[in-house]
């Protein structure tokens, strides 16, 4: 085995995507792993060979066989087998199958986290020039909080994800869909899946006349917090302490790193919202601050929506997979047609909700009267696991695409 320090940012599944290893063999071999929430910058993992998926040419096979086999571009094959030329995959053979990303840059490679996508967005803006990547502003640590905009067309669609902290799995679901547009309306064949885009239509076509505006993490301050907890180096680690009531483990923590809630931050009967809620002070959710709008987070996409006067948004949350769409009565009529359409494209349920005020849906009806949605994906447990992404993905795709074909 060799010896691997941790560093800042390193978490259990990080590491193991690094060394293509699970989780499960990474505590099994450093069985301390699994008493502590998160990993410490400094600390020792031993890591033992790479387990790389092998197979033994069967009779009668060839390289580009075997790569449809797997799923796996011929290249890449190719490249996890430099010491083989083409006639060299003869049977009887071992090679190595390298992981199916199919040229994909929006991946996981363990907790999608704020580098991740910023990574992401500097890959993506690269290879297509028409993606417009910049910052609706910043965090309570300074963090820019990304956007991306897709599009020149007058019809303005909007959506926002991880808006709550362990929701983070919501974002690479979002942003795996912008990879997909813009895989469609490149064109080009050297990009899989750009001769025909998955959910039928013309990507080319909407690009001119619809402006896809996302911001697919609005909160990452909380999105590092509880993906690698907090050292007391932190400028507010004592205050997280208390407001986290004494727990070392922050996966549970929606709020951003000053404790409000910032989907109870919008000026949408705010004040009832604070009183339904009961908190009075900062917490790991349900405080919704002390004003509305007080969090920069907020206040930065509610400054975006009225600049750019959306005609139609969705905020995705997990979990629970239903969508809302009213809000006082004061929504269009058209968001219920709307809201079963998105229901039937995604298999979720759309959901008539009451009692709940304050939220950046909420807010965007009233004060626009257009069409507003809340999303809730996927089920089980938030942070939800990260073998539900593919799924998620693809129904956030779905979604996203039928929205578009309005």
């Amino acid at each position: 085995m060799r010896e691997y320090i941790v560093q800042k940012g390193d978490t259990l599944h990080r590491v193991a995507s690094a060394f293509k290893l699970s989780a499960d063999t990474l505590i099994v071999d450093n069985p301390w792993a699994a008493t502590q929430p998160y990993l410490i910058s400094g600390q020792v993992l031993y890591i033992r060979p790479s387990t790389d998926r092998k197979y033994v040419i069967q009779p009668g096979e060839y390289a580009r066989q075997i790569a449809k086999q797997f799923g796996v571009e011929l290249d890449e094959l190719r490249l996890a087998n430099p010491e083989l030329a083409e006639h060299d995959f003869t049977e009887g053979k071992t090679i190595v199958i390298p992981e199916n990303h199919q040229d994909q840059i929006v991946r996981l490679r363990g907790e999608y986290g704020y580098e991740d996508l910023k990574e992401d967005l500097a890959a993506l803006a690269h290879r297509y020039p028409f993606i417009e990547v910049g910052s609706i502003g910043t965090s309570v640590m300074g963090k820019d909080i990304p956007y991306v905009r897709i599009g020149q067309g007058t019809r303005k669609i909007h959506a926002n994800a991880s808006v709550h902290a362990n929701e983070w799995l919501t974002t690479p679901c979002l942003l795996r869909f912008i990879e997909q547009y813009a895989q469609g309306i490149d064109g080009t064949e050297e990009h899989v899946g750009a001769s025909q885009w998955v959910y039928g239509g013309s990507p080319r076509d909407l690009l001119e006349h619809t402006s896809l505006w996302v911001v697919p993490m609005v909160n990452p301050d909380g999105v590092e917090l509880v993906q690698q907890g907090v050292l007391p180096t932190h400028p507010l680690y004592h205050d997280l302490e208390k407001w986290n009531e004494g727990r070392a483990d922050f996966r549970g923590w929606k709020a951003n790193i000053r404790g409000v809630d910032l989907n109870d931050q919008f000026p949408a009967y705010w004040e009832e919202e604070v009183r339904r809620r009961g908190k009075t002070g900062p917490s790991r959710r349900d405080y919704a601050g002390p004003a509305p709008l007080s969090e920069p987070e907020s206040k930065a996409l509610a400054d975006l929506t009225e600049r750019e006067q959306f005609d139609m948004v969705l905020s995705i949350h997990s979990q629970g997979q239903e969508i809302y769409w009213n809000y006082r009565d004061l929504e269009p009529k058209e968001s219920r047609d709307w809201a079963l359409r998105l229901a039937a494209a995604t298999g979720y349920r759309a959901v008539k909700l009451g009692g709940s005020d304050a939220g950046y849906k909420d807010w965007f009806i009233q004060r626009f009267g257009k069409p507003g949605f809340t999303v809730e994906v996927g089920l089980g447990v938030n942070p939800l696991p990260m073998r539900d992404y593919d799924d998620i993905a693809a129904e956030v795709g779905m979604l996203m695409a039928t929205v578009l074909s309005w």
